[in-house]
């Protein structure tokens, strides 16, 4: 069963994104909707493309990273594509390390101040 287009209203609803937000994607070329007339009509690969913008930003990936990284399926291919993943990967994997590492020394020291300070007061 082929999939349907779906329309402006459905992308957001689908993806839980603002109006503002689909419009942006589409002002810096991550989507590009099917036009026909003002209706923007989003087919399989729009979701798709989305479902990668939306999981890049859960990674920590930028905009522009992710709209490169894109581009580089349509103007190289999938082997080009995954190559350049895997060392997008890797950086993004080095960054989120640090903040985990820096992020669990800030939990440790909160917890410590706040023990003294609860200790101090019974």
């Amino acid at each position: 069963m082929a999939e349907r287009n779906l329309t402006f209203k459905e992308m957001c609803a689908k993806f839980d994104v603002t109006p503002r937000t689909l419009r942006y994607y589409e002002y810096i070329e991550l989507l590009s909707p099917v036009k026909e007339g003002r209706t923007r009509l989003y087919t399989p690969r729009e979701v798709a493309r989305m479902t990668l913008v939306l999981r890049g930003r859960r990674f920590g990936f930028g905009l522009e990273e992710i709209r490169q990284w894109l581009e580089i399926y349509h103007d190289q291919g999938t082997e080009a594509q995954m190559k350049a993943w895997v060392e997008l990967a890797d950086r993004q994997l080095d960054v989120l390390r640090k903040q985990y590492a820096e992020l669990a020394e800030a939990i440790r020291d909160l917890q410590k101040l706040r023990d003294d300070v609860a200790t101090r007061q019974d």
